[in-house]
């Protein structure tokens, strides 16, 4: 990937990042029920918020997206290709049971299981959703990695979010992470056929 490329790549992340923010900010309950606007200047001020949380938030997407590239490329170099793809299906299922068990076995209060078991569910269908768009526009053996991708990568990225506590915070933060994350793994591919050609 040479740095046009991935210039390319950072700049459309992070609108991706701040648009699906922009949208999940004034979607939420919270939004609408404690945040009261007085004028033009506080509807302008709250959208220059969201922008900037997003676009923070696309930021760290793309540094969990670089920081798997390098761990799959060494992984790659140690492990045989199918045990390497093995150990990611092993991480991903890891991963979602964590998110999904993880904080009612520490026993923290007013956590929700039924909201962490939704957490993971949905967080499951974007990366099978993902995948399946995935390996249409590659191969089959993108599978594996894009499911531990949008799994494991994402669930690792959002830990500060979860240690909030709060449901509406961690939708502020997934949501925009899933968006980003999915965009990078879908648009990878025709990037590197850029440099090829």
């Amino acid at each position: 990937m040479n740095l046009k490329n991935w210039s390319k790549l950072f700049i459309q992340t992070l609108l991706v990042g701040a648009i699906v923010s922009i949208i999940t900010g004034f979607l939420l309950p919270y939004s609408r029920e404690s945040i009261s606007f007085k004028d033009t200047s506080d509807i302008l001020f709250y959208l220059l918020i969201l922008f900037g949380f997003g676009a923070m938030t696309s930021v760290y997407s793309q540094l969990g997206f670089f920081a798997y590239m390098i761990l799959n490329y060494t992984a790659i170099g140690v492990f045989p290709r199918k045990a390497w793809q093995y150990i990611q299906f092993v991480l991903a299922i890891l991963a979602l049971l964590e998110v999904m068990f993880f904080r009612s076995f520490v026993g923290r209060e007013n956590s929700s299981q039924m909201a962490d078991m939704l957490l993971g569910i949905a967080i499951l269908i974007v990366a099978v959703a993902v995948a399946y768009f995935k390996v249409r526009a590659t191969n089959p053996s993108a599978w594996v990695p894009t499911i531990f991708f949008m799994t494991a990568i994402t669930i690792v990225e959002m830990v500060g979010g979860l240690k909030i506590n709060d449901n509406n915070a961690t939708i502020f933060i997934v949501i925009p992470l899933l968006a980003c994350n999915s965009y990078q793994i879908l648009i990878l591919h025709k990037l590197l056929k850029r440099k090829k050609s």
